[in-house]
């Protein structure tokens, strides 16, 4: 399973998406018999980079907002 596919967190995998979409196109008959499997994948693979890649920025940002509170916090402490 994926999550839905075309949403603005993909961008980087249209193509491969497009690809997916296309060989889903072929029918079912296709796909029963794994003719896109290879294809979804890569989607897979895709998206798994891309969700590491946003989970590792999520994570710095949340990293620079917590020490500026903590700093925050450390300056109302002394000023107390």
């Amino acid at each position: 399973m994926h999550p839905h596919l075309h949403t603005k967190t993909n961008r980087g995998c249209e193509d491969v998406m497009r690809a997916l979409d296309e060989c889903h196109a072929q029918g079912f008959i296709h796909k029963l018999f794994g003719g896109c499997n290879s294809i979804k994948t890569e989607v897979n693979k895709c998206l798994r980079a891309e969700r590491l890649e946003r989970t590792a920025r999520n994570r710095e940002e949340a990293k620079k907002k917590r020490e500026k509170t903590v700093a925050m916090w450390k300056e109302i402490d002394e000023n107390s």
